[in-house]
């Protein structure tokens, strides 16, 4: 496939629109204000007049998503269960749900920038992707951008705009009850991979990076070090979140940049259906438009700038461990084929080749990142 402009400069160095909060309905309104009902319960129960899914459905407490292991057991159990429902369906009508089986991917449509279009239907006013959960462990404390394209900027926006896209309510929320929801996910411990990650969000004092104890560990911290060009994983996991580029990275990104490619879309592992897309230059718009052919072109939707193509959000490594699948696709089952990846991608953009002890090292230390 043809990689993204970006990245082929990378090589060589480098929202969806909501609608506004509206005030319940009558109805709406008397039911949330009779039933008082609390972040806790906004999150795990309230179904916004919808099709039964709650945010609790797809965030369990374990990894704070939900994964393939998950959604086949629920499936196993009970094929009505709320997480199957036709708009998440292979088609759309509900007669299969294979791929949110296997891959826990669920549909998304985000809104085209008014100069991308799509090569294949240069009418469409929409994209239609498919993308897996992201995790609310450490999210919600840890994070200013919500979403793997950074479409949200507040918990408020991000919680509205789940309910609009997988909920199919009857009402919309509150905006009373959108500052629940965000609260709920701010303080509660579920929500934290540790204790040191809750309090890290309440005071501000950022947690120490563990130097390990064993010979793995301790090589593993290395790959972390910020300090160091030879801390790899340093150079897009760097400050005091491990979510943002490091002043090493080679790329022309400056240190602090939070959207970034792990080349996920461009080897494109969990096999999705390219499509094309026409950028057009919105300040000239004589010149050809830089076409993109992707699975997900990810930041670029919402930016319109072709430059971001297959840009994702970085995410913050702290509880990683417990939040697998990774990726926006969740190509990578689990901390093993997460650093499969990144041996092709380190091979790829840097010509460097992780051993597997490398990997083995690398393991162990996310273990002490809680």
């Amino acid at each position: 496939m043809r990689l993204s402009a970006v990245c082929l400069a990378l090589l060589a160095g480098c929202g969806e629109a909501l609608p506004a909060p509206e005030a319940a309905d009558v109805a709406g309104l008397a039911h949330a204000q009779g039933q008082g009902l609390s972040g806790k319960q906004l999150f795990e129960q309230e179904l916004f007049q919808g099709n039964g899914r709650v945010c609790a459905t797809c965030h369990l407490e374990a990894s704070g998503a939900i994964g393939p292991d998950d959604i086949e057991a629920a499936w196993q159990a009970d094929p009505g269960d709320p997480l199957f429902r036709a708009l998440d369906s292979d088609d759309g009508t509900g007669a299969s749900y294979d791929r949110l089986r296997t891959d826990a991917t669920f549909r998304i449509r985000i809104d085209l920038p008014p100069n991308v279009t799509l090569v294949d239907d240069p009418s469409a006013t929409q994209v239609e992707l498919f993308r897996g959960a992201s995790t609310v462990v450490n999210n919600p404390g840890l994070e200013v951008l919500f979403m793997q394209d950074g479409r949200n900027a507040t918990l408020q926006e991000q919680a509205l705009g789940a309910v609009n896209a997988h909920f199919e309510p009857g009402r919309q929320p509150t905006v009373a009850e959108l500052d629940a929801i965000a609260q709920h996910e701010q303080t509660k411990d579920e929500f934290y991979s540790s204790n040191a990650m809750k309090q890290w969000e309440r005071t501000g004092r950022p947690v120490s990076l563990p130097p390990g104890t064993t010979p793995e560990e301790i090589r593993g911290a290395a790959w972390f070090d910020s300090s160091s060009p030879d801390g790899v994983c340093a150079h897009c996991h760097s400050g005091p979140y491990l979510n943002e580029t490091g002043v090493f990275l080679q790329a022309p990104l400056p240190p602090g940049s939070r959207f970034f490619t792990a080349l996920v879309s461009e080897f494109n592992t969990a096999g999705t259906a390219l499509q094309t897309f026409a950028f057009a230059d919105p300040s000239d718009p004589s010149a050809p438009p830089v076409i993109v052919e992707s699975p997900d072109p990810g930041r670029a939707l919402i930016t319109g700038d072709p430059n971001d193509a297959n840009f994702f959000r970085i995410p913050t490594v702290w509880g990683a461990v417990d939040t697998a699948p990774y990726f926006h696709d969740n190509s990578a089952a689990d901390l093993q084929a997460l650093m499969d990846h990144y041996q092709a991608y380190f091979q790829v953009v840097i010509g460097l080749t992780l051993t597997e002890q490398d990997k083995a090292d690398i393991i162990a230390y996310l273990q002490l990142l809680r």
